[in-house]
């Protein structure tokens, strides 16, 4: 009986883990109440579709209080229809095609000698480096991020949560 049961508990872990792995970067935040402004600008720019894709991709994800440091009324002048284009060109900022896991994101740093620079998808660039022991990313206006979680790991890549919003220029 104790063997049934272990082997049940076993299953059960295995059928989460496996659930847990087909989720997308999107589902991802989707199930994080500390991401709801980054789901509903994401939402608005009509990327859901495109990053519940195959990927693989690594998102760099602000999270709500992220979206507050921005001036006032900015995030509601993003959400409307009109700027939709400004909108995808930001969020696609925060993302890099690929698979970059925390590992991999300190190996490039360490080879680039302090830093790493990462091309996005909206074919800007951002600057990654160590702080700390912490991992920094600095937009092209210089302004900076902190990745304050990371590896969250879905089906099609990879989302590092970070504490501010990066900008391209």
């Amino acid at each position: 009986m104790k063997l049934k049961s272990l082997f049940l508990s076993l299953f059960a872990v295995a059928s989460f883990t496996f659930s847990f792995a087909q989720k997308t970067v999107v589902d991802i935040a989707v199930g994080s109440p500390a991401h709801t402004t980054l789901v509903a600008a994401v939402k608005a720019a009509g990327l859901v579709e495109t990053l519940q894709g195959a990927g693989p991709f690594t998102v760099f994800a602000p999270i709500n209080d992220a979206f507050a440091k921005l001036p006032a009324g900015t995030v509601e002048s993003l959400l409307k229809p009109e700027a939709k284009g400004t909108l995808v060109k930001i969020l696609t900022y925060h993302v890099v095609a690929g698979n970059l896991d925390a590992a991999a994101v300190v190996k490039a740093i360490e080879a680039g000698k302090g830093s790493a620079q990462v091309k996005t998808v909206s074919g800007g660039t951002l600057t990654a480096s160590l702080k700390d022991g912490k991992v920094i990313l600095t937009d092209e206006n210089g302004k900076t991020a902190t990745v304050v979680a990371a590896d969250l790991k879905s089906g099609n890549g990879v989302v590092h949560v970070i504490d501010s919003v990066v900008l391209p220029k």
